[in-house]
């Protein structure tokens, strides 16, 4: 008897989960999550020691040549510039193979999904320091023209980035953040792992991720533009550290509004070869506009305040993302905003490489908030009604995407899927998890191991989400009428 009520115990217990898991993705944007959903591979049986993987693999072949975009630094250690090709260079013409078989394993001499040339360079900007480069991969034509392409079930494209996770010692921060904020938001990058073969060596576990640009046939984001009469159906702007093309910078009413602490707001679609100066002035205008009416005494108002001119939700979530994770590159570096054909701003987030307590120069507060302070959140958090819905939405989410068993399950299934994928990418950079120095300040929070590295998140996981259950109510003095009052003086 005792064994059949413990037996209906698990039953009851194993449909909760199913129950509870259904639910979570019941509200999705048909998200795919590569270690949930990635048809199953017939492990290999042959006896030699061939390379043999159940993930995508990438093959860059430089042909002999050094990869642009390493820092060059000066005698004192301090960056002056980066490097070239032989020929001066920013980018080096490669040929990229990606084998990823339907249903049995990955080697080197099989047939690849992908053959094609691409301009590639390191990618980034404080990894480019790291020993494992990130990479930016620009598919091309025999003839140097773009070359969109399917990319491991991805929409065709020819821009991606192929982000090689190496401070993140659990290599799973980009995808977890990323798929959820696929799950919660309008569009998130889709991303995969894989593993990458450089120069006929092997150089770890990757992420294939898609870029922040507008596509066709519903790849990437809807809009358009035409050189031709200087129109443009949305775009897309960065705040970081600006363009090195002069043409892709602009200085719009928040450069002036004392609220962008380090960087600059520069022009990412379109892109420099469908951009001119009539365009650029036209988008400035366009985006001042906007922030000039959020930063006016009328920004609540509800006919011609900021609710006409942005998509609330993506404004909350991209907020909630980044807080919860203690992202906050948010708001300074890495910071993206479109708008859409439909005329609204939303955000889209980008690199959670620091996230969870990951900055190199410092730990991470756990008990803080910070994105109220940067930039159009200044002004959204004096609004009562944006405060509300923000806070509702956070109790939302702490019963789906971040719940504390939610976030532990995704992490343990994943790490279960990558498998010894895992291993070989550690035995080309474990070497850090003994290093002296090590890559985290101070000392005392590097992991040294990968099994410690796991538990360092899902412990900053939960230290986090307890902080904020208990912290969350507390946003509401930035919207209570004793600090806002000068700003609601009108009726609304």
């Amino acid at each position: 008897m005792r064994k059949t009520i413990l037996g209906c115990i698990a039953c009851v217990l194993a449909l909760a989960i199913t129950f509870i898991t259904a639910a979570v993705r019941s509200d999705t944007n048909d998200r795919f999550h590569q270690h949930m959903d990635a048809e199953p591979k017939t492990a290999c049986t042959h006896g030699d020691d061939r390379f043999c993987t159940h993930l995508p693999l990438v093959q860059i072949d430089t042909g002999g040549e050094d990869i642009p975009g390493v820092p060059i630094p000066d005698a004192d250690g301090r960056q002056i510039g980066f490097t070239t090709t032989e020929s001066g260079e920013t980018e080096l013409l490669c040929n990229i193979k990606i084998t990823d078989n339907p249903s049995e394993n990955n080697h080197i001499g099989d047939t690849p999904a992908v053959d094609s040339a691409a301009r590639v360079r390191v990618h980034g900007n404080s990894s480019r320091f790291f020993d494992k480069h990130n990479y930016s991969v620009t598919f091309v034509t025999e003839s140097g023209e773009n070359n969109p392409l399917s990319v491991m079930g991805m929409d065709a494209h020819h821009e991606w980035v192929l982000h090689g996770p190496f401070l993140d010692k659990t290599l799973l921060r980009n995808y977890l953040c990323c798929n959820i904020a696929g799950e919660i938001m309008d569009w998130a990058p889709n991303v995969r792992f894989c593993e990458v073969i450089l120069s006929g060596e092997y150089n770890g576990l990757y992420l294939m991720t898609e870029s922040i640009t507008a596509g066709q046939d519903g790849a990437r984001l809807n809009m358009t533009v035409d050189k031709k009469d200087n129109s443009f159906s949305g775009y897309i702007l960065r705040l970081d550290r600006g363009s090195a093309n002069a043409l892709k910078n602009i200085e719009p009413f928040s450069l002036y509004s004392d609220r962008i602490a380090n960087g600059h707001i520069n022009i990412v679609y379109p892109g420099a070869a469908n951009l001119t100066e009539e365009l650029r002035e036209s988008i400035r205008q366009d985006f001042s506009d906007f922030e000039h009416m959020l930063y006016s005494f009328d920004f609540d108002h509800s006919e011609y305040g900021y609710s006409q001119a942005i998509d609330v939700d993506s404004f909350i979530n991209y907020f909630l993302l980044n807080e919860f994770t203690c992202n906050y590159d948010a708001g300074t570096y890495s910071t993206y905003i479109y708008k859409g054909i439909d005329g609204k701003y939303r955000m889209c987030v980008w690199d959670f490489n620091n996230a969870f307590d990951n900055y190199q120069e410092q730990r991470t507060d756990a008990e803080m908030f910070t994105l109220q302070e940067c930039l159009w959140y200044y002004m959204l958090i004096k609004d009562d009604d944006f405060t509300d819905t923000l806070i509702d939405r956070y109790y939302a989410l702490r019963q789906t995407y971040f719940s504390e068993e939610y976030l532990d399950t995704y992490i343990d299934d994943t790490i279960a899927y990558l498998g010894d994928a895992i291993d070989r990418n550690f035995e080309k950079w474990g070497y850090t998890f003994e290093s002296d120095e090590g890559l985290l300040s101070p000392h005392s929070r590097n992991p040294h191991s990968y099994a410690e590295a796991v538990e360092q998140l899902k412990a900053f996981i939960a230290k986090r989400g307890g902080w904020m259950d208990e912290n969350i109510e507390a946003l509401r003095q930035y919207s209570a009428n004793s600090k806002t009052k000068l700003y609601k003086e009108h009726t609304k």
